[in-house]
């Protein structure tokens, strides 16, 4: 009985065997064709990332195309900004301002006159009693220069429109009689007013005058620079005062003088002034020129 029982247990046992071994071909088979799906897939996904990288490639290339145009534009903007720079005046950075001491000789139109003060008991000032005499006189003073312009307004290169403020002192006589004479001594005498025969008291014949002038100097850039001052106001102090106790007297004042660049910013100049006055001052005539020298800084 045994036997019949292992007999159909080997049979079965063959049969599965038999069956694995036809069926291991076909499970072959079956890994075989994924594989070549999987690496035709892989190929798919390389030729796709190819292709990427060409068309990245195609777009640099165009760029690098369009770059040499854009280049060349900004190439002829530098030229055409570098043609206008070359082209353009050099500009020299120079202290354009300027403070200047100055003194000389002045000499009035006409004697000071304008007053019945006796200026003196020699000449040139006059007699014992009259009117202040003597036409000469000296001066000293100082003043500052502002730069507006370097060109006049655009009608002139290198020639620079300046601002001067001018201060001047001058002093026709050092000393004068107080204005009294003898006789009228006397008569305030007589009105009980006792005062010496002889005129104690002085004072000096003098003049302050403040200015204001454009000035026009020529040759910028130069050691040497001539000016001119067309017209410029001026307002004068008198003293001692008319008989009328007047002291202000405004007026013009037209110049002409250069200067010379010694050193840095350093100069020496020479001017000459015609002074006109407006009117007299009740009498005192204040027409007349000053010539002289002068030192300027720049600043």
């Amino acid at each position: 009985m045994s036997k019949k029982i292992y007999t159909p247990c080997a049979i079965a046992a063959a049969a599965l065997t038999l069956a694995g071994v036809a069926a291991a071909p076909e499970v072959q088979a079956h890994s075989k064709a994924e594989r070549v799906a999987e690496a035709a897939s892989n190929k798919a996904d390389a030729l796709e990332a190819q292709l990427q990288a060409v068309q990245n490639e195609l777009a640099s290339l165009r760029a690098a195309v369009n770059a040499p145009h854009n280049d060349s534009e900004k190439v002829q903007e530098l030229d055409q900004w570098m043609q206008q720079v070359k082209s353009a005046p050099v500009k020299v950075e120079t202290k354009d301002n300027m403070a200047f001491f100055r003194g000389g000789y002045a000499r009035y139109e006409q004697k000071r006159g304008g007053t019945l003060d006796p200026s003196g008991s020699g000449a040139p000032f006059g007699a014992i009693v009259g009117s202040i005499g003597g036409h000469d006189a000296w001066y000293f003073g100082a003043g500052f220069d502002f730069s507006i312009n370097d060109d006049l307004f655009g009608l002139m290169d290198n020639t620079e429109l300046l601002a001067e403020l001018l201060i001047d002192y001058r002093q026709l006589g050092t000393k004068k009689s107080n204005g009294l004479s003898p006789q009228e001594t006397a008569v305030l005498a007589s009105l009980g007013v006792n005062l010496p025969a002889a005129n104690t008291q002085s004072a000096t014949v003098n003049q302050l005058s403040l200015a204001a002038s454009p000035k026009i100097k020529f040759m910028k850039g130069s050691a040497f620079r001539p000016w001119i001052i067309p017209v410029g106001f001026e307002l004068s102090i008198i003293s001692p005062p008319s008989d009328a106790i007047t002291v202000l007297n405004p007026g013009m004042q037209f110049g002409a003088g250069a200067d010379y660049k010694l050193w840095k910013d350093i100069y020496i100049g020479a001017d000459a002034r015609w002074h006109q006055a407006l009117g007299s001052v009740d009498g005192v005539n204040t027409n007349g020129v000053t010539a002289g020298g002068y030192i300027g800084f720049g600043f």
